[in-house]
């Protein structure tokens, strides 16, 4: 299969999250409905919305405020038939915070032992998000990381 990418970065094992983050998140408020997400998703063809003024704490990085609705959790919704879910709902209370200083190794096994596809990059726990990291830019870097 052709590659279908020219770009080159920095090797996986020396890179940071702020090296394969994306910028210019897409956020919402809790009270969104699952359709306006959806149109979010699929107008700007990506995976995850951030949501603002969520209620919950993160039990893994304290994060007050921010949680993440996938695709995934979209997706279940519609195969329950929860149509009239809003994205505070959606959210899972399980997002976890990066800073973009931290190694893609950290952020590859936060990923992991959580089971998580995205993570927000922030500051700090309680700041505006910075970016959102997914597998499939781990994968860009695994994939075309120098060296």
């Amino acid at each position: 299969m052709p590659r279908t990418t020219s770009l080159i970065g920095p090797s996986f094992r020396h890179a940071t999250v702020a090296e394969a983050m994306r910028t210019g998140i897409l956020t919402c408020p809790a009270d969104t409905s699952l359709r306006a997400v959806a149109e979010m998703m699929a107008s700007y063809r990506i995976h995850a919305v951030i949501v603002e003024g969520a209620e919950s704490e993160s039990a893994v990085s304290g994060a007050r405020g921010w949680e993440i609705v996938s695709d995934v959790e979209l997706t279940r919704a519609a195969a329950r038939g929860d149509l009239q879910a809003i994205a505070g709902e959606l959210a899972g209370a399980n997002a976890i915070m990066i800073t973009p200083a931290d190694e893609l190794k950290h952020a590859a096994e936060l990923m992991s032992e959580h089971g998580v596809s995205h993570l927000i990059v922030s500051t700090t726990p309680t700041a505006r998000p910075v970016g959102i990291i997914s597998t499939l830019d781990l994968a860009g870097a695994l994939a075309w990381g120098r060296g």
